[in-house]
């Protein structure tokens, strides 16, 4: 990190990262690069001049991305790079390109807007950039003479406007997910990379899950009847705020935790309602957390409530027992479905052998989504890849109630963070809804679903590093199990 380089919108945010890192990611990536089209025995054809490139010629473009307007041009969204741009050069402008080739980077950058200093304060200079990032610096305006020397790949950037840039820049279509051969080996390369986190990784996620932990802390303590919660959720992101970060999503903190992904914050707390929240950090350097605890209003868990919560921590708690190195994520999920199965069997809403009430459909009434998901720069970590980076080669997403939303079907590695977050639901859309009754009539008893309606959806979500003995949880500081919460509930100011 060069000194003096402290301004907002410069490389200050490799203060927590390590350089040499950066480095590391680059020089591996280029390696990988080689071998791939060196196993292959291709060899490529350069630029008009028709001369034959070798595979360690090949290069990889990687896009930072541009800010988002919301309404109009100048008002726009906070800026945050592409994640696999962020993953290789740590920090990046508007409009920056990045290109890696034999393990070097150089970073091209667009020119300064004229009153930018006015707007903005003083501008890193491209020295302090280069000294920061250890990458050559150069004007946006020359990369174009820089992919003319060799063949390039690229990963299409989310956002229309960088992709519209990228491929002219490369003169073909690119289109996200549908990735040309290069292009694809690129990915399965970057892939290869970002499963497995570095120790520079590892502390920027260990950061996001205090700083989580804090949130959580101050949602607890923010909780009381007849507020509404918008109020727990300021809570909960002033503590992120605080110590520097984002959130990693947009927080879910809702009374109705049956729905899965609810972002509107205005109903007010009742004492018999249980609040789902579900809110992660996101460090300074890019990195997530993702955690859901839910808690009662009043302080304590009712009756019903305590019933349905213990059935969903059991699972995750067995669930997470079984995350290990060599571990398929896909027998992880099963084995969480099917202890949810066996807690509502036992309460009396599933009918017959629970394991069959896991594989048949009739579980994921309750549970319909996966058990979890990969984490690290992103919170859905390279969903933008699909299930290329989600699923292991020759693994397919399953058409079945319960596995069509899994969004991770991989073995387990030493250095994968993952999620492991199970959660019991009574969602009205599924569960009136005539047909469904009468499908599953002879599986559920309907009375027992009646009792525990008001419970609405438990969600416990935790962060989980796959180790060499085992596991590490990072979130571990976060109190899940009922007495622990109600302790901290019982000391609310």
């Amino acid at each position: 990190m060069a000194d003096g380089v402290k301004e907002y919108n410069s490389p200050m945010i490799l203060e927590r990262a390590s350089r040499q890192a950066l480095v590391s990611r680059r020089q591996k990536l280029s390696a990988a690069l080689s071998a791939v089209h060196g196993a292959a025995g291709r060899e490529t054809k350069g630029d008009t001049k028709g001369e034959t490139r070798s595979a360690r010629d090949w290069a990889a473009l990687f896009s930072a991305g541009q800010p988002r307007p919301r309404n109009y041009a100048a008002n726009v969204h906070p800026f945050r790079p592409d994640s696999h741009f962020l993953y290789f050069f740590g920090w990046g402008p508007p409009g920056a390109m990045g290109l890696i080739a034999d393990g070097r980077a150089t970073l091209y950058l667009p020119p300064d807007e004229a009153d930018a200093a006015l707007w903005s304060g003083p501008q890193p200079s491209h020295a302090d950039i280069a000294a920061a990032l250890d990458v050559s610096v150069a004007p946006l305006d020359q990369l174009g003479e820089a992919l003319r020397r060799r063949p390039t790949a690229t990963l299409p950037a989310v956002d229309p406007q960088a992709r519209a840039l990228q491929a002219a820049l490369l003169g073909r279509e690119l289109r996200p997910r549908q990735l040309a051969d290069a292009d694809a080996a690129l990915a399965d390369a970057v892939i290869g990379l970002r499963l497995c986190h570095d120790e520079a990784a590892l502390a920027e996620m260990r950061f996001a899950a205090q700083a989580t932990a804090a949130a959580h802390a101050a949602g607890m303590n923010a909780t009381r009847p007849g507020q509404r919660e918008q109020v727990v959720r300021a809570a909960m992101e002033a503590e992120l705020t605080a110590r520097g970060c984002a959130t990693a999503y947009g927080s879910i903190v809702t009374v109705h935790g049956e729905i899965l992904h609810n972002e509107t914050h205005m109903n007010l707390l009742d004492e018999a309602d249980l609040l789902l929240a579900d809110v992660g950090a996101e460090s300074p350097a890019g990195w997530a957390a993702d955690v859901t605890r839910t808690w009662p209003v009043s302080g304590r868990y009712g009756t019903a409530q305590a019933d349905i919560y213990d059935v969903v921590l059991t699972a995750q708690t067995t669930a997470i027992e079984a995350v290990r190195a060599g571990a398929r994520y896909r027998d992880i999920h099963v084995r969480a479905t099917e202890t949810l199965a066996q807690g509502l069997r036992a309460l009396g809403v599933l009918l017959g052998d629970p394991v069959e009430r896991a594989h048949d459909g009739t579980a994921a009434l309750f549970f319909p989504h996966g058990v979890g998901h990969l984490l690290g720069l992103d919170v859905h970590d390279m969903e933008d890849l699909g299930d290329r980076a989600g699923y292991a080669s020759g693994r397919v997403r399953a058409e079945a109630a319960g596995l069509r939303y899994l969004r991770l079907d991989r073995d387990l590695a030493v250095g994968m963070a993952v999620t492991i977050e199970p959660g019991i639901y009574f969602v009205p859309a599924l569960l009136d809804n005539p047909e469904t009754r009468a499908h599953f009539g002879n599986r559920v008893n309907w009375s027992r679903v009646e009792t525990y309606c008001r419970v609405r959806g438990v969600r416990i979500e935790d962060d989980v590093l796959v180790t060499e003995g085992g596991n590490e949880v990072l979130t571990v500081a976060i109190p899940k199990t009922r007495h622990d919460i109600e302790t901290v509930l019982s000391a609310r100011r």
